[in-house]
């Protein structure tokens, strides 16, 4: 792969499953990485980290980002990448930060982007860490990052308080599996969404970001009406809630 921009990329795996794919994909691709994996792999380019959470990982995984790194991308050990180039294009031209499209196969999650995705196509309401490019500078000014359960949430709001530029580049997207049935749904919407409240604990983005999920309870039950799906959403949304307000934030994720 060809590109003008000298990246680095930060893989994160709780275990080593996955990790071995990963590594033949990102040599086929000659591009420079390192994998913080949560299960002692013997391949130089994996270093151990005990499992703590994707911004533990990443914390650690800073000390071995090249000093020539002009971007750092970060892509999850289970998420193909497609289409690189065309985030890189835009990183060079229109953004600061890049985060990228998730395509599944199957399951609820298939429905769940086709709506979120032209939402974040113009407003920046939640990222995707399956593969998020950010030039150096921006990689650095948001680190520490503090143990959040949405890392990739905090670290876009975090670049956009310190004014930097975010795109959201479709072209360029991971593939990757997800829940396969509304009960699946339910609990990684609860998750997910829990996520981005406790990535407000730490952030202060645009102040119409905070509105948006002060409005969110108000606006999910309307979710009921996509289905099954749907419902398993605005559920999900609702126990987000409970434990955001009850300040129930779990250590792992």
């Amino acid at each position: 792969m060809k590109n003008s921009v000298n990246t680095f990329f930060l893989v994160l795996a709780r275990n080593r499953q996955n990790v071995e794919e990963k590594i033949v994909e990102l040599e086929d691709m000659s591009l420079p990485f390192i994998v913080v994996c949560g299960e002692r792999v013997n391949h130089p380019s994996v270093v151990y980290r005990e499992a703590k959470g994707k911004w533990d990982a990443i914390n650690f995984g800073a000390q071995f980002v090249p000093k020539a790194a002009e971007v750092v991308t970060l892509n999850d050990v289970d998420a193909r990448i497609h289409n690189l180039n065309q985030a890189f294009d835009h990183l060079n031209a229109k953004a600061d930060l890049i985060y990228c499209g998730v395509n599944v196969s199957a399951g609820p999650q298939m429905k769940f982007y086709k709506i979120l995705d032209p939402i974040r196509g113009r407003f920046h309401v939640a990222a995707s860490g399956e593969l998020m490019l950010m030039k150096r500078e921006v990689f650095e000014r948001v680190l520490p990052i503090p143990p959040c359960i949405a890392e990739d949430s905090y670290i876009l709001f975090k670049a956009l308080e310190f004014g930097y530029r975010a795109y959201f580049c479709s072209r360029t997207y991971a593939t990757t599996e997800r829940t396969a049935d509304a009960k699946e749904e339910e609990n990684y919407k609860a998750r997910t969404t829990l996520g981005i409240y406790h990535a407000l604990k730490y952030a202060r983005p645009p102040p119409w970001i905070r509105a948006f999920y002060k409005l969110l309870p108000v606006i999910a039950p309307l979710l009921a009406l996509a289905g099954k799906d749907g419902r398993a959403w605005a559920r999900g949304i609702e126990k987000a809630m409970k434990a955001h307000l009850t300040k129930r934030y779990p250590a792992r994720f």
